[in-house]
This record gives structure tokens, C-alpha cells and sequence, in this order.
């Protein structure tokens, strides 16, 4: 099963040689000032490894359709520019329709970051959670025992209300995917704008978590409603409709890892 909830560790590595593997230099349209790599620099790193997983197995023919539901990332030494990327993938839990993918990340200089990601398998002719094949659950079985994931939100802490502190979060042509959604990684550019009046934070090793919880379409009016209390940051995506009733769509959570 998953971890119980936001301060629970990350499933180990399995032993060596499975899991997917592959390594690229840290880019500069994914640095900071500082020359560290942002948060939505590695959650687009996590989609590009996670399509290279699909293209090299069979898993792109028959399952190619993914969504993620929460990710989870550890920094433990942050990862700067210049440097390399070692990322190596594979399943710690699954269920017939959904996995926890890991994904951990480590270079020559002595950057260190953990991730995981709950991954939805989608039909291509529904656009719903659907099975995965029985190929795909015979291979991500080879690193896990737990065969039976549920879905449980770690964030649920209530929206606070609306305060002079909002702000507007434009969406841009380039962050919507090919389904009309924010990207996974855009959403990511918010917190790293928030960060900016929390260096500490971001500087000593900590937890970030994203949980989507309904989709944020192109053409949307999105306010970050923020907290940030005893060194932790947390933030929700609120959106509202043509009723005038806002809804939250997204939240996120930035820790002192404990």
C-alpha cells in the first residue's frame, strides 16, 4: 500500500538491475538564479523519463495514456547547474488501474533527490482510468510486493479564506497540454514564485507534495491562496466559475524534511 501520509518515507531501491535507467545533463532552462534545479524542472525531468520507460518497453503500445494524481519530491542535497542527472525508475506499489512510480535522482556532484508519483493508466478512448494491461502489471510487479494501492489525499487542510495576500496566477498558451490542462509542471512555477520569500526553506533539505485534484483548463482565472507558517509553505489553486463559487483545484505543500 502507500505511505500512510505526508511525513512517511519513500519505498527503498529495489535491488540492482531493474527499473528503468537513463541520465542527461542538467539544463539551463531549468535553474534558478542560483544555479539550483527548480521544482518544475524535475517534474518535467519525471515526465521525460517517464515517456523514455514507456518508449523502450512495450507499455508505449499498450498502456501509453498516464495521468498523476500526487507527486512527491525529496530534496535531500539540491541539484545544481553544472551537473549530471542519474534518474532510475520503477514501481514501489501498484493496483490493476493506478502505480507509485519512484524516481530518484542523483549526479557526480552529490545532488540527491527522491520523487514519487501516483500514476493513473487512462484509455485512450474513454480518457478514464482504465486497467492496465496484464504485460504492465507483470512487469511493475518486478519491484513491488504491494499489489493493492488506494488512493488517499495527504493534503486536506481547508482553503483559508479570501485575503489581501491572493494572488493571480496567469496561464500562459505554452503551459496547457495536449488535453486543454495546465501541465503537471506548470504548476510548479507558482510555488517557485512563492519560494522566492522563503529561501530558507528551499536551501535546507525538504519535502514538496502536489496533489491535482480536478484539472485546470486553459482560458481559467486561477488565485494561489498561500500560507506560509512555521517554516512551511502551503498553497491552493483556486479557480472561480462562471457561478462567482470558487473551488480549489489543486494543493501543494513545501517542508523541513523531519
Amino acid at each position: 500500500m502507500e505511505p500512510a501520509g505526508f511525513d512517511d518515507e519513500l519505498a527503498p531501491e529495489p535491488p540492482p538491475g531493474e527499473g528503468f535507467e537513463t541520465s542527461w545533463p542538467v539544463r539551463t532552462g531549468d535553474i534558478d538564479p542560483s544555479n539550483r534545479l527548480r521544482f518544475d524542472g524535475v517534474a518535467r525531468y519525471l515526465q521525460d523519463i517517464g515517456t523514455d520507460n514507456l518508449d523502450a518497453t512495450p507499455l508505449g503500445k499498450t498502456d501509453p495514456m498516464w495521468i498523476v494524481r500526487r507527486t512527491v519530491i525529496d530534496v535531500f542535497e539540491p541539484i545544481h547547474f553544472p551537473d549530471r542527472v542519474h534518474m532510475r525508475r520503477w514501481c514501489s506499489s501498484m493496483s490493476t488501474r493506478w502505480s507509485n512510480m519512484r524516481v530518484a535522482l542523483t549526479t557526480p556532484k552529490g545532488g540527491r533527490v527522491e520523487t514519487e508519483g501516483f500514476w493513473i493508466n487512462i484509455s485512450k478512448d474513454t480518457g478514464m482510468p482504465t486497467r492496465i494491461s496484464d504485460g504492465a502489471l507483470e512487469m511493475l510487479a518486478r519491484t513491488t510486493d504491494q499489489h493493492r494501492l488506494r488512493w488517499r489525499a495527504w493534503l486536506t487542510e481547508p482553503v483559508p479564506a479570501e485575503s489581501p495576500t491572493d494572488l493571480h496566477f496567469p496561464l500562459r498558451a505554452t503551459d496547457i497540454d495536449p488535453f486543454n490542462h495546465l501541465n503537471n509542471a506548470a504548476y510548479w512555477h507558482a510555488i517557485e514564485e512563492l519560494l522566492v520569500d522563503a529561501p530558507a526553506l528551499a536551501a535546507a533539505p525538504h519535502r514538496a507534495v502536489i496533489e491535482y485534484l480536478t484539472p485546470v483548463l486553459a482560458g481559467e482565472r486561477v488565485t494561489l491562496r498561500h500560507r506560509y507558517d512555521g517554516g512551511v509553505l502551503t498553497v491552493w489553486f483556486v479557480v472561480t466559475g462562471a457561478s462567482g463559487e470558487p473551488t480549489v483545484r489543486t494543493v501543494a505543500k513545501v517542508a523541513p524534511k523531519a
